[in-house]
């Protein structure tokens, strides 16, 4: 997955500043091994030639149980040979209760029939 960026490509996340394929594995490994159960809607939300921005929502659990809902935003810039060089997220992480739960299916990607956020109440 790391193959999908620059080299030196440039990340901030929440707080967190990451530069490189090399931190943003470390980065992905600390966070698939702290945002467990993980189910994601992401939609895209603008496009251009080299940019994306996508707006998402996703419900995980830490390894307490403790269930939370995160919302954001990302924007994404390629380089030429299409690789990402650039990924700024705004994320949000409000803390739920696993009975607050909306996105049930089964681990892995988005069943074709959940909708996109458009059609949640968030």
């Amino acid at each position: 997955m790391a193959l999908a960026y620059s080299a030196d490509s440039i990340w901030r996340n929440r707080a967190e500043f990451i530069h490189g394929r090399e931190e943003i594995v470390a980065f992905l490994t600390r966070k698939w091994n702290h945002e467990l159960d993980y189910r994601l809607i992401k939609d895209l939300w603008a496009f251009s030639d080299d940019r994306i921005a996508v707006r998402f929502a996703y419900e995980w659990h830490d390894d307490s149980d403790q269930w939370y809902r995160s919302y954001g935003n990302e924007m994404w810039l390629f380089n030429a040979a299409g690789l990402m060089v650039h990924r700024h997220a705004s994320i949000n992480d409000l803390p739920i209760l696993e009975a607050e739960r909306l996105f049930h299916w089964d681990l892995g990607p988005r069943p074709e029939d959940v909708p996109g956020l458009e059609h949640w109440d968030l």
